[in-house]
Order: structure tokens, then sequence, then C-alpha cells
């Protein structure tokens, strides 16, 4: 069985989250948190994320902090997505530079950011539903 590991993150900045809006014409937007797969030239987890959020929003971030692990087992694949907390430091989406940019079938990839609540976090359509869970029981706890 081949294991894949996705890095995802949580994103705090000025008391707000930042989620990504992914949406296809015709179709129904979601939310979602930055982040992707582990590359081989990464030298570890928080290595990917930071490649990661610098490569969708064109963002540095600073320490970062794991809070949730799941698993999706598969056929062929089990995918282990690590989620972890960060605070944004500075953020230009002129930096962005993944290749879901080079390709118009990929959808929209808008950065939206919503309040530390559980109520905004309700409102969303975030994915995956077990992160959304999380963050409606937690997510207020991190803005203390």
């Amino acid at each position: 069985m081949k294991v894949r590991h996705n890095v995802r993150a949580v994103l705090l900045d000025g008391g707000q989250l930042v989620f990504l809006r992914r949406g296809w014409p015709g179709g129904t937007s979601y939310y979602t948190t930055v982040g992707g797969g582990v590359e081989v030239e990464d030298a570890d987890l928080e290595a990917a994320l930071r490649r990661e959020v610098m490569e969708e929003i064109g963002a540095a971030i600073g320490p970062a902090s794991e809070f949730l692990t799941l698993t999706e087992p598969g056929d062929k694949v089990t995918v282990v997505q690590h989620f972890f907390r960060a605070d944004v430091l500075d953020m230009d989406l002129d930096r962005r530079s993944g290749p879901e940019f080079d390709d118009p079938h990929t959808g929209d990839f808008s950065t939206v950011r919503v309040a530390l609540d559980a109520s905004a976090v309700r409102a969303l359509e975030l994915h995956p539903p077990e992160l959304a869970e999380y963050l409606r029981e937690h997510a207020e706890n991190w803005g203390a």
C-alpha cells in the first residue's frame, strides 16, 4: 500500500482565519485550507507546509504546530493529511506561484478571510468535514 502525505494550513491573520474558496464554472463552491502534497525535496512536513503556503497564497508564516491528522484509506493509496495552525507574517498574492495557477481547468483559488468564531466557520462549506467540526469546537480558543 502506497502512502501519500499532504500538509494543510489553518492560517490566522489579524484575528481572522484564512481559507481558499474553490470553485469551477457551473459548479458549487466550497472552502478548504491552503496546502498540498509533500514533495521528495521537502526536508520535512513543516518545510512542505511553508512551500505550499507561499505557492498558493504568497504568504510567509510563523511557527507551525500540527493539531489534527486525518487518514483516508484507499484501494491503492492511503492519504494522510497533516493539519497545522500558523500565523501569517506577511502575504502578497502576487507571489503565488503554484502549478494550479497555470491550468485554467483547476478552477477558482480565491483567498477568503472569516472571523475566528464558531458561527463563521459553521457558515462555510468547509472541507474536509472533520476539520470543520474541529474548528467549530476549538477555533475560538485560538484567539485567546
